[in-house]
């Protein structure tokens, strides 16, 4: 099933606004914890203390960084980035057009009414690269999909005049203790598994574990720690023991792989019954 992020991310809002302490607008700059608790700088609030810090702030998590170590000590790039920007006036009538050559692949992907162009291409990992730059990413996206046909110079029109896009590496993280002290990491800033290994799916799954494990301890945190990394790393491993290969099948390197990859596709699709056409232009350019 898709969800929005921004419906999702409502949702989860609207669920606890009653209940927790909502910050817009703001960012940990630093952490000091003891046995008793852990006292938090932001970067324009007041400085406040807590229990305990959970990070579940992402591949790019602060708190992984304030508390743990620098990004290059536990984030490793897949090979791969990718991209996604909203079409409006496109058609969103349900149905999803793929393009592949080798290497790459540029979708129109139907959300909700507002049709995506997505695209992921593999790439060594870019020196300098910054998730945050916005023209960065329009240059690389020029640049990787220059003088590919079908809808792709659309989908790069819509990427030259964009004021917000995402766009970043597919990456694993493997941290080896999801915990220290009082801190403790959660989905995609302790265990990514990028793109396409059911990160949202796994961040909830993740923080139900974690509830139950800390309801259970509430004195002993570093016992609740630890089970919430035994049985959550269990559904993890898999997700990152198959993210390259599954990688491999969807954006294929070579023609080879194309041909095989779109034989397979069509069978397993045919067989669920999934509403996927690739019209006779789209499957020209596979071959």
């Amino acid at each position: 099933m898709e969800l929005a992020r921004g419906d999702l991310a409502r949702i989860l809002y609207e669920a606890s606004a009653n209940d927790a302490d909502y910050i817009f607008r703001d960012s940990i700059k630093a952490l000091t914890q003891d046995e008793m608790g852990v006292d938090v700088a932001f970067e324009h609030s007041r400085p406040r203390r807590f229990d305990f810090v959970i990070g579940a702030d992402g591949l790019h998590s602060i708190v992984r960084r304030l508390a743990f170590g620098a990004d290059p000590e536990f984030v490793r790039h897949a090979g791969l980035y990718a991209a996604t920007i909203p079409l409006p006036g496109s058609n969103g009538k349900g149905e999803m057009f793929v393009l592949n050559t080798p290497g790459k692949l540029a979708a129109l992907h139907p959300c909700q009414g507002v049709p995506l162009a997505y695209f992921i291409f593999w790439h060594p990992e870019i020196p300098q690269f910054d998730y945050t730059d916005l023209d960065q990413h329009k240059r690389i996206l020029e640049k990787s999909f220059a003088g590919i046909g079908w809808r792709v110079p659309e989908f790069l029109d819509a990427v030259r005049v964009a004021h917000d896009m995402y766009f970043d590496s597919v990456a694993r993280v493997d941290v080896a203790k999801w915990a220290r002290g009082r801190i403790a990491l959660l989905g995609d800033a302790s265990s990514c598994v990028s793109l396409f290994g059911d990160g949202s799916t796994l961040a909830i799954a993740g923080a139900y574990q974690l509830a139950k494990a800390l309801k259970e301890s509430p004195t002993d945190p570093q016992g609740a720690f630890g089970r919430y990394q035994a049985a959550h790393s269990k559904l993890v491993a898999s997700k990152q023991k198959n993210l390259i290969s599954t990688a491999a099948r969807i954006v294929p390197r070579t023609p080879a792989g194309l041909w095989l990859s779109t034989r397979l596709f069509w069978r397993t699709m045919g067989g669920l019954g999934t509403v996927v056409r690739f019209g006779r232009k789209l499957r020209g350019k596979l071959r």
